[in-house]
């Protein structure tokens, strides 16, 4: 390999994804308990996560500080390798900001090093899918400036659509007002919400119900998706596999991938999306 490929829980990486990728781990807090996320999702027990939401759990969470990423970079640094790391959206976490400031640290300590921090504009597989594109390139042993281009430059092709089933969650999150919430909640209505080029998280329509909300979700990766049979999908889902079946079935259906993985949704942004949220991640024309 010829650099090291670092990104974090949030990434919402299955083992099978974790060849070359380094995982730093999230904390979040349960009632006041703080916990930590490795970031193996397959060792997350999701079901008994968003049930604890279901049941008005508080969760909280917390972002990575640069003290986490100057122990861990130091460490491959002073073995003479050179770092990428792939960053949660800095539209909607600190993340990306603690990490520049370890790079600017560590650059002036290793002159010789190179440090990478990738904005991935987004969250979950969003960041996950560059994460395994930064890996793949190292495998094959692509100079780490090259290599920092090449994952950049699909930033914004990395496509990341998703609904929640209770809006409730991101009116605490601030995502929506109270009333809109309200609202919507009783009208039974599912936002398509999605990461925009600047990693905000906004609405790009509105449906009745979970059944077309899964349309719309299966329509985004219609219209944007390219050379599907070349590209891995990914789907992410708050404890609501059956959903995420029904749409993996209908995105195989519409431009059948390459490879389409189907994992539960990470506790880190979890907390924010609630329980009964869907997302599909696919690489794109654009966002």
């Amino acid at each position: 390999m010829s650099f090291v490929v670092f990104t974090d829980g949030s990434a919402n990486m299955p083992a099978s994804k974790l060849d070359g990728i380094t995982l730093l781990p999230c904390t979040y807090t349960v009632e006041g308990v703080q916990k930590e996320y490795l970031g193996d999702v397959d060792s997350f027990d999701a079901h008994a996560y968003y049930e604890q939401l279901r049941n008005g759990c508080k969760i909280t969470t917390s972002l990575l500080n640069t003290h986490l990423f100057l122990e861990h970079f130091r460490q491959v640094l002073e073995q003479g390798q050179d770092v990428i790391y792939i960053a949660m959206s800095s539209g909607i976490s600190g993340t990306y900001q603690a990490a520049v400031m370890a790079k600017e640290e560590l650059e002036e300590e290793f002159p010789d090093r190179f440090v990478h921090i990738v904005d991935s504009r987004g969250c979950g597989f969003g960041s996950g899918l560059l994460a395994i594109r930064a890996a793949q390139l190292s495998k094959e042993g692509v100079p780490v400036r090259q290599a920092a281009a090449l994952v950049d430059a699909d930033v914004p092709h990395m496509c990341q659509y998703f609904t929640v089933d209770d809006l409730n969650f991101l009116k605490r999150s601030g995502r929506v007002s109270g009333a809109t919430a309200m609202i919507g909640t009783v009208l039974n209505i599912k936002p398509i919400l999605y990461g925009t080029e600047d990693g905000h998280i906004v609405s790009c329509g509105k449906v009745r119900g979970r059944k077309k909300a899964i349309e719309a979700l299966v329509d985004m990766y219609a219209q944007k998706q390219v050379d599907a049979q070349d590209r891995l999908v990914a789907i992410s889902h708050g404890d609501c596999l059956e959903d995420a079946e029904i749409l993996a079935q209908r995105i195989r259906e519409t431009a059948e991938p390459k490879e389409l993985i189907i994992v539960p949704h990470e506790p880190f942004s979890g907390a924010h999306v609630g329980p009964g949220m869907l997302a599909v991640f696919f690489y794109g024309k654009e966002r």
